[in-house]
């Protein structure tokens, strides 16, 4: 485990970008929200022969692996994305840096994105992903690895947990739903995307560690 930088911040640059970025993004939504939606959403790379009704048609462009991230369905949606990457990623940002910590983030994000663009074309369904929860899962994986013993307070219901065992839980239950369509509309395959993203970007480094960045 890598040791924590002695100056620590609450509130590091990447995370703080990030909550900006997704609130103000947010807003633009409501204002022009067939635009962002239909430019910025993530849309699957084969358009279908016949239109799904009340689903619009929209191209896929490589951009949208990233910018999916920063769009949000509802504003509970993009609060409790926002909470859960402040709550996990301070930390893992005051452990790594903020130029690591970006790239682990971007990582998932676009890992998520993959993974959901191949379980759409396998299933053969046409349908728009948005938002950061992708790289937020890949964000609670690091956070479960690097700091296992952490307790947790679960909301439902209010028990102590340690966050590897929360992790664990919260993977498997992810794999579950998505196998068994439970909660349709959430996009389990690229929760679990980011994941798997994030751990074998974690995997690599520890096999190939990047050099040390000056500063953040």
């Amino acid at each position: 485990m890598q040791r924590i930088r002695q100056h620590y911040s609450l509130l590091p640059p990447v995370i703080k970008f990030l909550l900006v970025s997704n609130s103000l993004i947010f807003i633009l939504e409501g204002m022009f929200p067939n635009l962002l939606l239909g430019l910025f959403a993530l849309w699957p790379v084969h358009m279908p022969v016949v239109p799904p009704h009340g689903v619009p048609v929209q191209p896929f462009y490589p951009w949208q692996l990233i910018s999916y991230g920063f769009l949000h369905g509802s504003l509970g949606h993009l609060f409790l994305n926002m909470y859960a990457l402040w709550l996990f990623g301070v930390g893992l940002e005051n452990m790594w840096g903020s130029r690591r910590f970006a790239i682990y983030y971007l990582v998932c994000v676009v890992g998520a994105a993959i993974t959901q663009l191949v379980v759409i074309d396998i299933g053969g369904e046409y349908y728009p992903t948005i938002g950061a929860s992708g790289g937020v899962f890949g964000v609670l994986l690091a956070f479960g690895l690097f700091f296992p013993n952490q307790i947790l307070i679960l909301l439902i219901p209010p028990i102590p947990i340690k966050a590897k065992w929360f992790v664990l839980i919260y993977g498997v239950v992810e794999l579950v739903f998505g196998i068994t369509g439970t909660e349709a509309g959430v996009a389990h395959f690229a929760h679990l995307g980011g994941m798997l993203f994030g751990f074998m970007l974690i995997y690599y480094w520890t096999v190939e560690p990047p050099p040390p960045s000056p500063g953040n």
